[in-house]
């Protein structure tokens, strides 16, 4: 079982949040998988996922997105996401 915590900031301020949890074994080749269902639930365009953003959510527990990481355009700063497990 696993858990993230899910927010999208605009000017340092949390205007949305979700906690994704699942009940299977983390692994980072489902990745990409977790994070469209983190975006269907915030109802924000899927970012485009590189190897640097695993390798940080690997390293240090968090990831941040940014505008230029989304193909739309989109009305926020930044998309983190935190393992809270």
């Amino acid at each position: 079982m696993f858990k993230i915590w899910a927010k999208i900031l605009k000017d340092g301020k949390i205007i949305k949040q979700l906690t994704y949890e699942r009940d299977d074994r983390f692994t980072y080749s489902q990745f990409f998988n977790y994070l469209t269902d983190i975006c269907e639930g915030l109802d924000i365009a899927t970012p485009v996922l590189l190897k640097t953003h695993i390798f940080n959510y690997a390293k240090f527990s968090t990831v941040r997105f940014i505008p230029r990481d989304f193909a739309e355009i989109v009305d926020f700063d930044k998309l983190v996401l935190d393992n809270i497990t």
